[in-house]
């Protein structure tokens, strides 16, 4: 069974110091935040692999919400929520619209990154009446070129970093261009910006969960992706490591309703982030056409 409770006014402040709120979805408790005006169709974020509610860029999530009432979540066994974290993409799609229905919305927008695109793409094939737009940044269809080599870069880069004492953000997210270290420390130090009630760290359980599903959904058949009828608008960088940027040349050409942004140049994984003015701007315009 579901129990759910009426979600409270979004907040109206930051991103960083937004409060988090839970929600109780079938024995397992969902933390998230919220802000943004209260009107309008609410935009849903879901976050990368081994990412929790900290890991987005405060810039991107205000100024997505200067128009749109955002809500970050973490799904299923993932930071703060309990729960035992699926190992299918799949799986991981059935918790986001659980926990979107317990919050109480007949129908939503939807932005997935990296990971979060894969879980993004099932939620708007099954759920056709729930999602009315979807963003898809830094992600790629099933059994896209490239994308079961995740796992193991993910791991290269979690212990490079250990021995460097450097975030594996900075050789996933980013080029090592000099523009490209420079926005990864830049995108680094706003990440720390909130200092109080920060979300916990991705279990190494919840970790290990994630790979598989990544490593799933990179083995998989392609998906048919002429299902997902709504508008979606697909967002990389164009020198991508970790999901190479011919994925979303991929989804913006199989999509009926594809939109695909320039790829930003001297730009990794972590794109919308590093060119956050203008991407918000780009998805914002999307949202309201």
């Amino acid at each position: 069974m579901t129990t759910p409770r009426n979600s409270p006014s979004p907040s109206t402040s930051s991103y960083t110091n937004a409060p988090t709120r839970s929600v109780s979805v079938r024995g397992a408790d969902f933390v998230y935040r919220e802000l943004g005006p209260e009107e309008g169709v609410p935009l849903v974020l879901l976050i990368h692999l081994a990412g929790v509610l900290d890991d987005w860029d405060p810039r991107v999530v205000d100024g997505l919400a200067a128009q749109r009432r955002v809500i970050t979540f973490g799904n299923r066994g993932v930071g703060g929520s309990s729960g035992s974290t699926p190992a299918t993409v799949e799986e991981m799609a059935h918790d986001a619209v659980l926990f979107i229905r317990a919050l109480g919305f007949d129908q939503v927008d939807v932005f997935g990154l990296s990971m979060g695109g894969f879980i993004a793409q099932v939620v708007a094939e099954r759920e056709p009446h729930l999602v009315r737009k979807v963003i898809l940044a830094g992600t790629g269809p099933a059994g896209g070129p490239g994308i079961d080599k995740v796992p193991a870069l993910t791991v290269q880069a979690t212990l490079k970093g250990a021995l460097t004492r450097k975030d594996p953000k900075l050789s996933l997210f980013f080029t090592e261009t000099a523009g490209g270290k420079q926005a990864g420390r830049a995108v680094l130090e706003r990440l720390k910006e909130r200092t109080r009630n920060r979300d916990k760290s991705v279990s190494p359980t919840s970790i290990r969960a994630q790979l598989k599903a990544v490593k799933r959904w990179g083995r998989q058949a392609p998906s048919d992706l002429s299902k997902i009828h709504q508008p979606v608008l697909v967002a990389h960088g164009a020198d991508d490591r970790m999901v190479p940027s011919r994925n979303t040349l991929d989804l913006a050409a199989r999509l009926p309703r594809g939109e695909l942004v320039p790829l930003f140049p001297d730009a990794g994984h972590g794109a919308v982030f590093q060119y956050r003015d203008e991407f918000v701007a780009r998805a914002l315009d999307f949202l309201a056409s």
